[in-house]
């Protein structure tokens, strides 16, 4: 999620262009990426999913993972290299594209959540999946999909949820620089409920509009994710220094929650010098992309340590709850 960059460079445009120049444009809004799955792995897109696919090598049966990405949309190329990791590791792995692809909503605003009921149950049809052996991995909104999805569905048996949330926030439209007015999410055609952001404080930026709404979460007690509904454990990724939204205080949350409500286990993984890119697969030191994770809080070194520390356990972590992958 680059999206508190490209505000920036959208800020320093109106100087040079002014505003009627600058909402044509919309430097702000991310590219929409619809990634190519390569060798290992086919484009779905049938009976209302759209989403890559990277079947584990082998006989099967296989455990299988949902992986969603975050405020980016579409298919993004970064967790393509994510799916081909857990795919390696022995798992079945559809990545999902659920807003901004064709057909689909182009704001992330009441996406419905029956898009995960679709990837669910086309795994669940294949013949070298485990029907029962199915996870999720999502990553920023991803993770607050995931985490939620998961609280509405037992058929999901473990969930890693890198840079999470434990509420329901409101939507993204990037249209309007990112604010959005409506929940991110819904079902049977409602909106869910969803807390709002709070005050934007500018000296903060947008980590701000997140941790101000926080502060109202008791007037708005229908936005938690039911954490203790989830029926396998929790594995939480989180940045201490991560300037998008405060990862590590709702993953905290969520786990205090579980901790009060007798279920699920979970680990909370916190990095000091880590920001919004503290999940994900290591990156070489001269990867084009390793500057970068450092854009949105932490170092680029810290965010790839986190990196380097946490994916191991991760595919420890789904190894366990998922059952390894068939000799």
């Amino acid at each position: 999620m680059r999206w508190v960059i490209r505000i920036v460079v959208g800020l320093l445009v109106i100087g040079g262009l002014g505003l009627g120049a600058l909402w044509v444009l919309k430097p702000w809004v991310p590219e929409i990426q619809m990634a190519e799955p390569g060798e290992t792995g086919r484009r779905i897109a049938e009976q209302g999913l759209l989403a890559n696919y990277f079947p584990a090598e082998g006989s099967g049966p296989h455990p299988a993972i949902i992986l969603l990405g975050g405020s980016e949309g579409g298919l993004a190329r970064a967790a393509v290299r994510t799916a081909r990791e857990l795919q390696k590791a022995g798992f079945s792995v559809l990545h999902v594209s659920y807003f901004r692809g064709a057909g689909q909503p182009y704001s992330l605003e009441e996406v419905p959540l029956e898009t995960f009921d679709r990837a669910r149950d086309w795994l669940k049809a294949q013949a070298l999946v485990d029907a029962n052996r199915i996870g999720m991995v999502g990553i920023s909104k991803g993770a607050e999909a995931a985490l939620l999805y998961a609280s509405r569905n037992s058929d999901i048996r473990a969930v890693v949820a890198g840079v999470p949330s434990n509420v329901v926030w409101v939507g993204i439209n990037w249209d309007y620089g990112g604010a959005g007015f409506r929940s991110s999410w819904a079902q049977g055609g409602k909106a869910l409920p969803h807390l709002p952001f709070g005050t934007y404080d500018w000296n903060e930026g947008v980590v701000s509009g997140y941790r101000n709404g926080l502060k109202a979460l008791d007037q708005h007690q229908d936005a938690i994710i039911p954490v203790e509904k989830i029926a396998g454990p929790l594995l939480l990724i989180c940045g201490e220094a991560d300037r998008l939204w405060p990862s590590c205080d709702m993953a905290r949350l969520a786990e205090a929650r579980a901790k009060e409500k007798g279920a699920p286990a979970v680990t909370v993984l916190a990095y000091a010098d880590a920001g919004h890119a503290a999940f994900g697969v290591p990156l070489e030191a001269d990867h084009p992309n390793f500057k970068a994770l450092g854009s949105i809080g932490g170092s680029p070194e810290g965010n790839n340590a986190a990196r380097e520390d946490s994916w191991p356990k991760t595919l420890a972590f789904l190894r366990e709850h998922l059952g390894p992958p068939p000799q």
